[in-house]
């Protein structure tokens, strides 16, 4: 008798726990999905406000790489050469860009390069000038960097090591020194203690010029650009 009370009892045990854990269940499910839409939400919103940002940043950035740039197009690579983006791309259509700048007197300036590398923590985004008349590179920003405050953050913050690309010459490469022993125009002092930082941008410099250096050079001979006069 008595295990039958205790086999019922379990039973009526068993009946009401059920009806508690499906209540915990829909509670999680309502809860994640008020989560989501409250992550969806947050990222239509800030979306745009980041991609302004960025844009603002960007430009900023090109007018700074860009000595005595007034003006500057966008260029889209499209079959291995370079056209404004406006003429050669078609809607949501994913290409690669380059900007050309210009002075005052709407003359060639150089051309502006976005690049990206792994760094020693994460992707390291830049943009730098580039004249393809005498082959140097002129000038650089960071766009991105997540690199340890202190050490890899330098490449953006120490002011000698930006000095290194005023006018580098990246022909026949670019080659990383050490801090002191830089004795060729194409050779970039490494900053002291934090020498895997300025590899990678030593790297993404030398990859970039590999992808866009041929169309560049017939993007130059097509449009016989120039230097700038500069008695002007």
């Amino acid at each position: 008798m008595n295990k039958t009370l205790d086999i019922e009892n379990s039973n009526i045990d068993m009946e009401e726990k059920e009806p508690s854990s499906f209540k915990l269940i829909i509670a999680l499910a309502i809860a994640g999905l008020l989560s989501g839409f409250v992550l969806v939400g947050t990222y239509i919103y800030t979306k745009p406000l980041i991609d302004a940002n960025k844009a603002k940043a960007l430009q900023e950035a090109i007018f700074k790489v860009l000595s005595d740039c007034d003006s500057y197009e966008e260029l889209s690579l499209i079959n291995g050469e370079l056209i404004l983006s406006e003429k050669g791309t078609k809607a949501n259509e994913e290409v690669k860009k380059i900007f050309i700048g210009y002075n005052k007197n709407k003359e060639f300036i150089g051309f502006a390069i976005p690049g990206a590398e792994p760094g020693f923590q994460d992707i390291i985004g830049v943009i730098f000038g580039y004249d393809p008349i005498n082959k140097k590179i002129i000038g650089f920003e960071v766009l991105e960097s997540k690199e340890t405050p202190g050490l890899g953050d330098k490449i953006f913050k120490d002011l000698p090591f930006q000095e290194n690309f005023k006018a580098l010459n990246v022909e026949p490469e670019i080659l990383i020194v050490k801090n002191g022993l830089k004795s060729n125009t194409n050779e970039v002092e490494a900053i002291t203690g934090e020498t895997i930082s300025s590899k990678a941008i030593v790297r993404l410099l030398n990859n970039s010029m590999n992808e866009w250096k041929e169309a560049i050079d017939k993007y130059v001979e097509k449009n016989k650009l120039k230097e700038p006069n500069i008695n002007e």
